[in-house]
């Protein structure tokens, strides 16, 4: 629950538990950010666009806070300057600084006829930072146009009080009895060669989403199951290319799940959990089809709440307990680095985020062309995509902090092979 501050002009919010992490682990170059964004048939308009964000701040009072140090935890403080609205400046989600970060934990960003809005992990996940790009795009519309947009379809009352449940840390309440335990197995880890400018390689395939959807209905599977299929296909050709037999590695997928559905809460904060899905071909030849057979019964058999309710109890049990809570917060941070170098992102090669399709009001409908999600690469993970379906077309985002482009290239030529044709875009530069 929020509490006030002693100035009684700003309130001040503990991060979640899955927020706790992110800035223990933040380095001076990296730290784990988003993107969503909405590309409108009209070029954005600075002015009204400002007035917009102006306007959602009383209604989503956990997006506009900084990010403070306190001596047991870090924690979120609202902030009362205005987030200034900025032109797109560089590529996707360029660093975020310490310093950024004490003074807003989001950007809202606008080149020609897009705007976009990039989130500190901390704040909240891909399905909060949907609901708020699409009350910014309501607003903007609402502003510019004058139209009367309807509370459906993500779209919230601007004159409704947030609703505690909205500002809810809803892992402490959804923890299982019994704690998950033991440590996923070792998988491949991609290499490549860094930018040493730091340069974030984004290539993005727009599909037909009912080609997507056929493609994976062939194989009888989800599209989030078909994506992270072709993925772990496509991780495992590079493998096979770049070693013998013999020192090959399990191939896994860490695919996000979206706890919301599972348990019926309907928090702005982050409430997802992350499931590692695949194969390891050291156990034979897989094709395709078994490739997405392992895939869809490996997910359905973890996102389940009782399993879900174990791996929640994991990470909550040791924010309860008292030597923990009474460390002070450069022990924790020390002790969390530890932990998550050691387990943090060792389960996976890399993730596939789907967030599924992205829906407005009617009225909204004929001024959106797309929107489209977009994370940033992990600490050990220089490749990461993410899937947002809007009016017909997916965009899948592949991003890359690494020069080697032939992940994606294998990825989307197997989507073509599979009967879905693709449209490449990126912003690739010259050498």
């Amino acid at each position: 629950m929020p509490k006030h501050s002693r100035t009684r002009t700003r309130r001040w919010f503990r991060l979640d538990n899955a927020a706790l992490i992110f800035p223990a682990i933040m380095r001076r170059h990296w730290n784990n950010c988003f993107r969503l964004s909405v590309t409108l048939h009209e070029d954005v308009d600075p002015a009204v666009l400002e007035q917009a964000v102006k306007a959602l701040e009383p209604r989503f009072p956990t997006m506009f806070v900084r990010l403070r140090t306190g001596f047991f935890w870090y924690f979120l403080e609202q902030i009362r300057e205005p987030v200034c609205v900025q032109p797109e400046y560089a590529y996707p989600l360029t660093h975020m600084s310490r310093s950024e970060l004490r003074k807003s934990c989001l950007r809202v960003l606008y080149f020609r006829n897009r705007i976009a809005v990039e989130f500190f992990h901390s704040v909240t996940d891909g399905t909060g930072g949907l609901i708020f790009v699409k009350n910014l795009a309501a607003r903007y519309l609402s502003i510019k146009y004058g139209l009367e947009i309807p509370a459906e379809d993500g779209v919230l009352d601007p004159g409704e009080a947030p609703r505690p449940e909205e500002l809810r840390d809803c892992f402490q309440e959804c923890a299982g009895p019994r704690a998950a335990g033991g440590a996923e197995e070792k998988v491949l880890r991609l290499r490549g060669t860094p930018e040493p400018d730091r340069f974030r390689h984004l290539i993005t395939g727009v599909v037909d989403t009912r080609a997507l959807l056929d493609a994976a209905h062939a194989q009888g599977v989800s599209v989030s199951a078909f994506l992270a299929a072709v993925m772990a296909e496509a991780v495992q050709r590079r493998q096979a290319a770049e070693c013998p037999p013999r020192k090959w590695k399990p191939i896994k997928i860490t695919v996000p799940v979206n706890l919301r559905q599972l348990y019926g809460k309907d928090t702005m904060r982050n409430f997802a959990l992350t499931v590692n899905i695949g194969f390891d071909p050291r156990d034979g030849e897989y094709s395709l089809a078994e490739i997405c057979r392992q895939m869809t019964h490996q997910l359905a058999a973890e996102a389940v709440p009782q399993k879900m309710s174990a791996k929640i109890a994991a990470n909550v049990n040791p924010q309860r307990s008292l030597a923990l809570r009474l460390a002070p917060l450069p022990l924790k941070t020390m002790v969390m680095r530890l932990v998550y170098s050691a387990r943090g992102e060792s389960g996976g090669c890399l993730n596939v985020s789907n967030l599924g399709r992205a829906s407005v009001p009617a009225v909204m409908e004929p001024y959106i062309s797309r929107f489209e999600f977009i994370i940033g690469v992990q600490y050990t993970y220089p490749n990461n995509c993410s899937v947002l379906s809007y009016g017909g077309r997916t965009c899948i985002n592949m991003i890359r902090s690494i020069r080697e482009s032939e992940l994606e290239r294998l990825f989307f030529s197997r989507l073509v092979e599979l009967g879905v044709p693709v449209e490449i875009e990126s912003n690739e530069r010259k050498d």
